[in-house]
């Protein structure tokens, strides 16, 4: 996968951790081999985490993410160390980064004890090694791993050394799930036809298809099958001109209805929807959080959230068309809530159910984290496509493709 095939949700995120002026945007700059980030001998200079798309060889398509330091100071340093522990939840593969001179230091080792807590691989990086013989840094670096238990990387970000060794080991440590999770090409076989159910999006810049379109239509032509694209009102001819029945109808989750009436029982369908529910989140907890729809009373706090930031236009299916269905299918004075973008929420438990977008923008260790936070404190979650199959009554056709899913709607809807 190149450079321009990957957006930012389906890169491993790769952040930088440490003290003000431990390196890290230096070791940014060497390990990307641009002026990436800014360099200064002032403490503090990196403040709000940069996140910077990049391809790193051998490494691949990444999110490189520089983060201010943990031992910053006074009302707005907490502010900013706050915001660098929001990057924890994003990250895939950690950074340490040390002064090989200093050495570790409590505050160092309470990141990386935050960092072992949420179960991130790390590597200890122990920069500036160019102030010492090669010996004495390669010595500092064996003790300290053998002290720590945890790969570390000795290297200079002035003048590069180590910079491919350090490559090495963020290669050997990248969760081995981190390219298994397709988005249909498991579903279907070479040679399949997959009809694509596409409504023109008023959201979508123009002239280009929304995102989850354009990764689902490459995730079937890389399947080695052929993708059928059409809108809601030409399905009923398109699949009437097919020689061969399709394999699979996906369909945006606003036209769920039409499509479901359009497109004949024996033909599997589901929404793009579902599919990122199942690549990027938890489809399970997600059935389960649809059970939540029904029991809302009056009074009760919905939090609509959403991984980006985009105009919401007049009939914006998160602030407009979700709201209006779950009243009308609860009958209740719901109370709505909105959040787009890096954060989340700081209190999950005020809520009487969590509605996600598909997470499309999100990587999958991100969205994983806000689905774990919503279930320590029992509080149940569910995604759009979901959602919408089930108050529109289409939940049980619309996973069909999914036969454990299935099981678990039936075990919770008898």
């Amino acid at each position: 996968m190149s450079l321009n095939d990957a957006p930012r949700g389906v890169r491993l995120h790769l952040a930088l951790f440490g003290k003000r002026n431990a390196g890290k945007s230096s070791v940014i700059n060497a390990l990307t081999g641009q002026e990436t980030a800014i360099v200064s001998e002032v403490k503090g200079t990196t403040t709000d985490p940069v996140f910077k798309a990049m391809e790193i060889l051998p490494i691949g398509p990444c999110v490189i993410i520089d983060t201010a330091g943990f031992d910053d100071v006074g009302e707005l340093g907490e502010l900013r160390i706050k915001k660098t522990l929001e990057v924890l939840d994003k990250t895939d593969v950690a950074l340490l980064i040390i002064d090989i001179n200093l050495g570790i230091s409590d505050d160092d080792n309470l990141i990386l004890k935050t960092l072992r807590d949420k179960k991130k691989p790390v590597i200890v990086v122990l920069n500036k090694m160019d102030t010492l013989d090669n010996s004495e840094a390669g010595k500092k670096a064996s003790q300290l791993q053998e002290t720590l238990n945890t790969p570390v990387v000795a290297l200079s970000a002035l003048t590069k050394q180590g910079i491919k060794e350090l490559k090495s080991a963020i290669t050997s440590v990248i969760p081995e799930n981190e390219d298994t999770f397709k988005i249909v090409g498991d579903l279907i076989n070479p040679g399949d036809f997959v009809v694509l159910v596409t409504p023109i999006d008023k959201a979508a810049p123009k002239g280009r298809l929304i995102l989850p379109q354009q990764q689902t239509i490459r995730d079937v032509l890389e399947s080695d099958a052929m993708a059928i694209v059409t809108k809601e009102y030409e399905l009923r001819e398109t699949l009437s001109n097919l020689a061969k029945k399709p394999k699979l109808v996906i369909t945006d989750s606003q036209v769920f209805l039409k499509v479901a009436a359009d497109t004949p029982k024996d033909i599997l369908m589901t929404s793009f929807s579902i599919l990122f529910a199942r690549q990027k989140g938890d489809l399970t907890e997600f059935i389960r959080g649809a059970k939540a729809i029904d029991r809302l009373q009056d009074g009760d706090k919905v939090l609509i959230a959403e991984g980006c930031t985009h105009h919401r236009q007049s009939d914006d299916i998160g602030s407009v068309k979700i709201p209006r269905w779950i009243r009308q299918r609860t009958g209740k004075q719901i109370e709505f809530e909105f959040t787009s973008g890096v954060t989340f929420t700081e209190d999950v438990k005020k809520y009487a159910l969590i509605v996600h977008c598909g997470a499309c923008m999100m990587n999958r260790t991100g969205m994983l984290s806000r689905i774990a936070s919503a279930k320590a404190l029992g509080v149940p979650i569910v995604n759009y496509g979901i959602l919408i199959a089930y108050v529109q009554g289409l939940m049980s056709r619309a996973l069909e493709p999914f036969p454990l899913a299935k099981m678990v709607l039936e075990e919770e809807f008898g």
